[in-house]
């Protein structure tokens, strides 16, 4: 079987770590897909679901990312991520409300440094009940 090692990787800790055939995530440009021995690339990602086909496994891991790096070698992609939780941890009623407190944080703010980083903030939230929703439909 064709396969890529994928490890997926937080300042917190090493969220996957596995063989998979295929995996995709959100890139800069869009969706990008990385099937094996796919062209060396780096770029950043933004916030978003990392797809993981794990091989020999029907379901796909899920993670999120708030973004980070993506590094692409012909047998191994890595994710550098600022943040990653895996799908099965991700809880809708704390991310809504923080998703709230952002945009609380947005109105109120006092300066462009204040309103920029609650809009980030906002961003990542809005990325991770989406995600949220695209896991539910899949099950």
């Amino acid at each position: 079987m064709n396969t890529i090692f994928v490890d997926v990787v937080s300042a917190e800790a090493s969220i996957f770590e596995g063989e998979a055939e295929f995996v995709a995530l959100p890139g800069e440009a869009g969706e990008l897909g990385i099937y094996p021995r796919h062209t060396p690339l780096i770029t950043r990602i933004k916030p978003g679901a990392v797809r993981i086909k794990v091989a020999g496994q029907a379901e796909e891991e899920f993670v999120f990312v708030a973004g980070g790096i993506l590094e692409v070698q012909p047998n191994r992609v890595t994710v550098l991520a600022d943040t990653a939780i895996r799908g099965h941890d991700l809880d809708e009623a704390k991310a809504e409300s923080a998703k709230k407190a952002a945009e609380e944080a947005m109105a109120n703010a006092k300066t462009d440094i204040d309103f920029a980083k609650a809009q980030s903030e906002f961003a990542v939230m809005a990325a991770q009940i989406a995600a949220l929703r695209k896991l539910r439909q899949k099950h």
